[in-house]
């Protein structure tokens, strides 16, 4: 169960990347690459940031359900049962 838990926030940051490869590439063929501070790199870094603080949240959150898995496995019958 933990591992399919891990195994899914990797295919999440896989998803995640490519999304942003494609608007990346999406962007690069719209504006044309005029300046370091022009607004394709605004729209670009803009991107890549949501896209950290998604996967750091899919990660922060994979990895509390992957604990609490672990804790209740870990738990004694009677004690897991007692607490449903």
């Amino acid at each position: 169960m933990v591992e399919r838990i891990i195994e899914s926030g990797r295919d999440a940051e896989e998803f995640a990347l490519e999304a942003v490869r494609k608007f990346v590439d999406t962007v690069d063929g719209v504006f044309p690459d005029v300046s370091q501070d022009g607004p394709r790199r605004k729209i670009i870094d803009s991107a890549f940031q949501m896209t950290e603080q998604l996967v750091s949240t899919w990660t922060q959150a994979a990895e509390k359900i992957a604990k609490q898995t672990r804790d209740v496995l870990a738990q004694p019958k009677s004690t897991a049962s007692s607490s449903k």
